[in-house]
């Protein structure tokens, strides 16, 4: 990454909903935050703050889009846009149904029946980034996202799997000419950088 010009990524999952208090499976089904989704939306400001972005895009799903307005309006910016490659995986059928055996009957090797694929998400979410890291290059864009999306595209970046993306935590991402490098996961530094 040394002497390029780099881009350089905050991907924020939303804040929780009811549905992720229950345990259902959401997927690209439009459910809006709750009370907890939208305090960790505002909480999140404190760990963003520390830089200064250039441009604030979200996926359309409401509880990314509200999750952006909150940061935005906690950061003093606006929302640029809503980028639709930035929504989450769909799960088909098996979005809002909880685990057990009605969701297990629909269960395939890599997801579930009717599902977008993993590897579908994961080339859909990385050339979603890929195309603002070009349009955004050389400046700091945080981007507010979903939990799948945000594993797999950074995932596939690297070329090695991500843990689970938490609610509403500081994943830094830097795109250069010659690939990607992952520094936070989770607010945590990923050990020595992973690259890609």
């Amino acid at each position: 990454m040394e002497g390029a010009t780099v881009t350089t990524f905050a991907l924020v999952r939303h804040g929780q909903t009811d549905w992720n208090a229950e345990r259902r499976l959401m997927g690209s089904t439009d459910i809006p935050l709750n009370d907890v989704g939208r305090r960790q939306a505002r909480d999140a400001v404190a760990a963003l703050s520390g830089y200064e972005w250039d441009a604030i895009v979200s996926s359309p799903l409401s509880r990314a889009a509200q999750t952006a307005d909150l940061i935005a309006a906690g950061l003093g910016l606006s929302v640029a846009r809503r980028v639709p490659e930035l929504a989450e995986r769909s799960f088909g059928p098996a979005e809002g149904l909880q685990p057990g055996p009605e969701r297990d009957a629909l269960r395939i090797p890599g997801g579930f029946r009717g599902a977008e694929s993993k590897e579908a998400t994961a080339r859909r979410g990385l050339a979603a980034l890929e195309a603002l890291a070009v349009e955004f290059r050389g400046c700091r864009v945080l981007a507010v996202s979903h939990g799948t999306l945000i594993r797999a595209s950074l995932s596939r970046a690297i070329g090695q799997t991500l843990p689970h993306i938490d609610p509403a935590a500081l994943n830094l991402a830097h795109h250069a000419v010659d690939g990607w490098q992952v520094e936070y996961v989770n607010g945590e530094p990923v050990m020595a950088g992973a690259h890609g």
